[in-house]
């Protein structure tokens, strides 16, 4: 039950933001970029009565996850704004992204960091 209660309150965020987007981008990009994602998992983790610890580590995730979702974002938007189709903007955005973990990586090993 609660699988289907997520699926479908995902989905009621996703269209919502999909219409103000249609209608008024930039307002659409803004709440597009709020931590609805965060804040959902985060919600169901605890309804789902997971460990504090456990939800601490998944927001310590989210946080070093943050530079690599912009360095993706900024590659799509360059991608696109050069007139490159959705898909190879989107496939760019996404290799930069996995590039970018990679990197964040190799400098918290660097300091014997746990990622």
């Amino acid at each position: 039950m609660y699988t289907l209660v997520k699926i479908i309150s995902s989905a009621a965020i996703i269209a919502i933001v999909t219409e103000v987007a249609r209608r008024f981008p930039t307002y659409g990009g803004v709440i597009a970029a709020l931590p609805l994602v965060s804040i959902l998992s985060i919600i169901w983790l605890t309804v789902q009565s997971e460990p504090n610890e456990h939800i601490q580590r998944f927001t310590v995730g989210v946080i070093v996850g943050l530079p690599a979702t912009m360095v993706m974002l900024f590659v799509m938007y360059m991608a696109m704004k050069s007139s490159i189709h959705i898909v190879f903007a989107i496939a760019l955005g996404v290799a930069s992204w996995v590039v970018c973990l990679g990197i964040q990586k190799a400098i918290a090993g660097v300091f014997h960091i746990s990622i």
